[in-house]
């Protein structure tokens, strides 16, 4: 597995990621057996950035990673977030970016996880009602205590990296970043690498539409994330669907997968970005890790730009409510 460095001076990770949300809530059915055993084939292959989150089950995805991790600890670069609070049966989640709450929920994810450091800890989503400079300033307290290594942001605005990065150094920005989510382009990907600071893509295969795997929503679960995603509605899978056959012709042309060619797309959109792709299955995990041997020239790009021209997507990528969370 080939690494790279998550900011300026900041640690060496694997290239590719794994995003653990998936295991634990909203694409299908959770497979604890076939989820660990994936974290461990990820581990087997160099891929040692494991990415989760209290809010993610809620607060079973951590205790799943930590589960899987036991014993193997010293292998694992180790992320989660803090920021949301569950709501309560069919209430929203709701965000909080308060000193207490983020000091709190690092000490209850420290337990979930079984792990007395945690590598980098995100703040998941900003809360409006808090200033950036007090919830990175508790953030910063927990690096000064030994209970967190590195800090990250999610979801946020140039200007509020820059905010942030004056109370203490910001090691990574997560965001939704893919072929068909390219808005970071326009902010806070130059912004990162101008500042130093890594790039964290999440859901880097348009939450599995850019596989080719999702052609319909005939199959998924009830509650699968996907049945009330704007780009998967009526009206806009068709013609997302338009998107995903072109970009299959160019990946058959190169002789690979459509998920590899979207990966390795994104690998080249600079040495500060570090993909963080979600499943819980080893044959799509030795898949996506495959694709850090895929160089692209300069027609390969050029095809695959005309293939998903940037804003071809049809739709939001996020419910209103959800695109109402995130710092622009």
């Amino acid at each position: 597995m080939k690494t790279r460095t998550l900011g300026r001076g900041g640690p060496t990770v694997s290239a590719i990621g794994l995003g653990c949300m998936g295991m634990s809530q909203s694409y299908g059915t959770p497979n604890d057996a076939e989820s660990v055993a994936t974290i461990h084939r990820a581990l087997d292959l160099g891929v040692n950035f494991l990415d989760t989150a209290d809010i993610y089950g809620p607060f079973r995805n951590e205790e799943l990673v930590g589960r899987a991790i036991r014993g193997r600890r010293d292998e694992v670069f180790l992320a989660t977030k803090c920021g949301f609070v569950p709501g309560k049966k069919e209430e929203r989640n709701s965000l909080d970016g308060s000193p207490d709450h983020v000091r709190a929920a690092c000490d209850a994810s420290r337990k979930r996880l079984g792990v007395k450091t945690i590598d980098l800890y995100y703040l998941h989503r900003v809360d409006p009602r808090v200033p950036i400079e007090e919830t990175v300033g508790a953030m910063a307290g927990l690096v000064r205590d030994g209970k967190v290594r590195y800090l990250g942001l999610s979801e946020v605005s140039p200007r509020t990296l820059q905010r942030a990065r004056a109370v203490h150094p910001i090691t990574a920005v997560q965001s939704e970043y893919s072929l068909w989510t390219r808005d970071p382009e326009d902010g806070v990907l130059p912004a990162c690498r101008e500042l130093g600071v890594g790039f964290v893509p999440f859901s880097p295969l348009g939450r599995g539409f850019l596989s080719g795997k999702v052609r319909s929503l005939d199959g998924l679960p009830a509650e699968d994330f996907r049945r009330n995603s704007p780009r998967f509605q009526e009206g806009n899978l068709g013609r997302n669907l338009g998107l995903a056959d072109r970009l299959a012709e160019v990946a058959a042309d190169k002789g690979v997968t459509p998920a590899q060619l979207a990966l390795a797309w994104l690998l080249s959109r600079g040495e500060h970005v570090v993909p963080i792709p979600g499943t819980k299955r080893r044959a799509f995990l030795e898949e996506n890790a495959a694709a850090v041997d895929l160089t692209l020239s300069a027609e390969d790009l050029r095809c695959i730009d005309s293939a998903v021209p940037k804003g071809a997507a049809a739709g939001e990528r996020y419910s209103a409510s959800a695109l109402a969370m995130v710092d622009q």
